[in-house]
C-alpha cells in the first residue's frame, strides 16, 4: 500500500475545506478533548469533506467512532494501541497506523501488522511535550531497514524545506501539524508541502 507522500494533522474539521482543495490527500483529525456527541460530528463532517475532495481520512486515537462513521484509516499511539480492539478494527476494513518512538514501540508496532509506522519527533517539535529527545534523519534510515516495504511516515519539527532530508533518508511520507496550521497563510502553506512533496518522490 502506498501512502500520499503529504499527510497532514488537522485538529478540527472546519480546516478541510481550507487546505483540502490545496492539493491535500491524506490528513489526520486529531481532535482532543471533545465529547462523545460533538466528536462524532466532528468525525463525520471531516470525512464529508475528504469524500468530496478525494482525500482519506485517518481518525487519531477513536478506533471505534471512526469505524461506525466508516472511515478508511485510525492512527493509534502506543497507549491506546495497548486497549484497542486489532481483529474488531481489521474485521471493519479500517488500516491501521501506529507511532514509534524507540526499538520496543517499533518491535510492538511490526508485531501488528501495521499498514504504516510512523516514527517521531524527528526534529524538535511545539507541537506538544515529548519525553523523546529528536530522532534525527539517521534513525530514519535506520527505521526504514527494519520496517521494509511498510510505508514509514516521518513527522515531528518538520518544514518544507526539511523535507527533502526525510525523503532522501527514507521516509515514504511527511507528516506536519503546525507549520500549516499555525502560518500566516495555511492555504498557501498547504500548497508548498503539496507541490514539494510531489517533486521529491
Amino acid at each position: 500500500m502506498a501512502l500520499d507522500p503529504f499527510y497532514l494533522i488537522v485538529d478540527r474539521a472546519a480546516w478541510l475545506p481550507r487546505l483540502l482543495p490545496q492539493g491535500v490527500k491524506l490528513v489526520q483529525l486529531r481532535a482532543k478533548d471533545m465529547a462523545e456527541p460533538a466528536l462524532r460530528r466532528e468525525i463525520a463532517e471531516a470525512r464529508a469533506h475528504c469524500q468530496r475532495y478525494g482525500a482519506q481520512l485517518v481518525v487519531n486515537d477513536h478506533w471505534q467512532l471512526a469505524i461506525e462513521e466508516g472511515c478508511d484509516f485510525v492512527h493509534l499511539g502506543q497507549e491506546d494501541l495497548a486497549v484497542a480492539d486489532l481483529p474488531a478494527i481489521r474485521r471493519a476494513g479500517l488500516r491501521l497506523g501506529l507511532s514509534t518512538h524507540d526499538e520496543a514501540e517499533l518491535e510492538t508496532a511490526l508485531a501488528c501488522a501495521p499498514d504504516y509506522v510512523a516514527l517521531g519527533p524527528v526534529y524538535p517539535t511545539i507541537l506538544k511535550a515529548m519525553r523523546w529527545a529528536p530522532q534525527g534523519l539517521e534513525r530514519i534510515t535506520a527505521w526504514k531497514a527494519r520496517v521494509g516495504e511498510v510505508p514509514l511516515v516521518a513527522i515531528g519539527g518538520l518544514t518544507v524545506e526539511r523535507a527533502a532530508g526525510c525523503f532522501a533518508a527514507g521516509a515514504d511520507t511527511v507528516c506536519v501539524v503546525t507549520d500549516v496550521l499555525l502560518n500566516a497563510t495555511p492555504e498557501q502553506r498547504a500548497r508548498e508541502w503539496v507541490i514539494a512533496t510531489r517533486r521529491a518522490v
